[in-house]
């Protein structure tokens, strides 16, 4: 039942920003600087001022506390609302959450919150409930790999069919067969094989691809 006196829930933006390291899939975390939570490791977020729509606030927050521009990332969009009236124990405080994918992100952020990649498979333990944030974003992200070309927010200009593979991998937490990966990519029309060869390892050099869109597109059909 609702109180007779309104007392609106607080707004807060937080951002789940991944990005691939060393053929894994890793997640932006900052070290809290305060109570609550005080020296755990959670998203970046903050407060939704007054004025400022959930996208600014977005771009504030990262830009502050990890020295990180929404303009980096290749693919942002809005993930979930998170409302749990117990998620924030100084009072009901409503998450609109964002994902964001890019490559090569650099991280320039206060100190004190050590902004850091961490992987997703091997992660510390989380402040509030941005350890289910994040596995809803996994999952959001695994289920864009069936039908979008999210992959290539995840990848250089230029890439390798090995590469690429390796991203399908770290996302979706299982090998895959060589063959049968690359015939169905291929076969889906994303990619468009280029002149130029892969120059670095001591193996043979590998044709080098790009993917046709570098904006996210659904797929004619399933890569599944």
């Amino acid at each position: 039942m609702l109180q007779d006196t309104y007392i609106p829930p607080t707004v807060t933006v937080d951002g789940v920003i991944f990005q691939m390291l060393d053929e894994k899939l890793t997640v932006l975390l900052i070290k809290r600087a305060r109570d609550p939570f005080m020296g755990a490791w959670a998203l970046p977020g903050g407060y939704n001022a007054a004025g400022e729509t959930t996208h600014e606030a977005l771009n504030r927050i990262l830009t502050v506390k990890a020295g990180v521009s929404v303009r980096q990332l290749g693919v942002v969009e809005q993930l979930y609302t998170f409302d749990s009236v117990a998620r924030d124990p100084r009072g009901h405080a409503v998450s609109i959450t964002y994902m964001g994918l890019g490559k090569g992100v650099e991280l320039n952020g206060h100190d004190a919150q050590s902004p850091q990649f961490f992987s997703v498979a091997h992660l510390p333990k989380l402040a509030y409930d941005h350890n289910k944030i994040i596995v809803y974003a996994h999952e959001r992200l695994k289920a864009k790999l069936a039908y979008t070309n999210v992959a290539f927010a995840l990848l250089p200009h230029e890439f390798t069919l090995t590469q690429l593979q390796s991203v399908y991998e770290a996302i979706l937490g299982t090998p895959l067969d060589k063959r049968n990966f690359r015939k169905r990519l291929l076969s889906l029309d994303i990619l468009q094989e280029t002149t130029e060869l892969s120059k670095e390892g001591a193996h043979r050099p590998a044709r080098l691809y790009t993917f046709r869109d570098r904006e996210l597109v659904t797929l004619v059909r399933s890569f599944d």
